[in-house]
């Protein structure tokens, strides 16, 4: 037993009239000792479930990502023309709506742009369709390459991603409580806002519920993080809807926080959100897409690829963005793409083979 460790955990743990927030420092500290298993099990899902009930500040959701950082993953920085997106994606996956992310990576990339995504495989308690999953129904196996080969994976096509299990094991080993205690750590909001990639980097945050948002400010601001975006998003992901006003924050500066709402309806694009069928039905919309078929899923891929593209850099504007976003689908550069990627690991993975 760690008997440091039992002293932060009786700070979240005294209960709501006596409970006390940590700092930044004893964050850090309770998150180091987790990952490192310095914590027992008992310690450890006391913790989760006691900060849960307490709720993470913002502070001490620093001191969390501080922690990542020392004993985390990183890709290293590339050369590229913009600043890479990182795309922050509840681990747990999707059960209700089509996810969007893996084609506007691929809108992204084929522009010239830089995208480093991180996820795991199947995660409680939701269990939904995880990134993974997605792409390896694409042809891209992620969870077949070490650190090293994602390296060198991002460096040749400019798409990352950091796969848990493989690349960060000891966050790994923490998944198993999510399923123990049955309830989202702040581990969960950790992951929203973490940033695998060793540069400045444009950070998209997804968020369902309001306090998320300002946790992830505040937790910026105390890091000296000045580019990010948080995006109200399907299922608190990055993925802008169709079927409601887009609420988003754009932060530029140390003191330039800027609240934007997009209206589908203004640009032509409102409707239903794709819902989630099956994997294969996923899959096979995808491929669709991407071989310029038109569809309510090429809708929602033009919708988040042209904001993204305005907001990376790529195009000057959000009507810019939009008619770049169709083109690279329409035209096959996305779907161009997606065979580099996949040539690319293959490479790799027919040696092991």
């Amino acid at each position: 037993m760690s008997n440091a460790f039992r002293e932060l955990l009786r700070k979240v743990g005294s209960g709501s009239h006596t409970s006390e927030d940590l700092t930044r420092e004893e964050a850090a500290a309770a998150t180091r000792m987790m990952l490192t298993q310095e914590a027992t099990p008992a310690q450890i899902g006391a913790f989760m479930i006691a900060h849960r009930i307490k709720r993470p500040t913002g502070e001490e959701l620093a001191g969390m990502l501080d922690a990542y950082d020392q004993l985390g993953p990183k890709l290293k920085p590339i050369a590229s023309p913009y600043r890479p997106v990182v795309m922050g994606i509840p681990y747990d996956g999707r059960s209700r709506t089509a996810p969007i992310s893996p084609l506007t990576a691929l809108i992204l990339t084929a522009a010239g742009g830089s995208v480093v995504l991180h996820g795991g495989r199947r995660m409680p308690t939701k269990e939904g369709l995880p990134l993974a999953e997605v792409w390896q129904g694409l042809g891209v196996d992620w969870t077949l390459l070490s650190l090293e080969q994602a390296q060198q994976i991002f460096a040749q096509t400019h798409l990352g991603f950091v796969y848990l299990p493989n690349h960060f094991p000891l966050a790994e080993k923490l998944v198993a409580y999510r399923e123990q205690i049955g309830k989202r750590p702040p581990f969960a909001t950790v992951e929203l806002f973490w940033c695998p990639y060793d540069g400045e980097a444009l950070i998209v945050s997804g968020f369902v519920h309001p306090p998320t948002e300002e946790m992830a400010r505040s937790a910026f601001a105390r890091r000296g993080t000045n580019h990010f975006i948080t995006v109200k998003g399907l299922e608190g992901s990055c993925d802008l809807p169709r079927d409601r006003t887009c609420i988003i924050g754009v932060n530029r500066t140390e003191t330039s926080f800027d609240r934007l709402l997009l209206h589908p309806r203004d640009y032509g694009f409102a409707a239903l959100d794709v819902p989630l069928d099956s994997t294969a039905h996923l899959i096979a919309d995808i491929k669709a897409v991407l071989e310029g078929n038109p569809g309510e899923l090429m809708e929602s891929a033009v919708w988040n690829g042209g904001f993204y593209l305005w907001h990376s850099g790529v195009c000057p504007d959000l009507k810019a963005g939009l008619v770049k976003a169709r083109d690279l689908l329409t035209t096959g550069q996305a779907a161009q793409k997606l065979i580099a990627v996949s040539k690319a690991i293959a490479s790799f993975t027919a040696v092991f083979s």
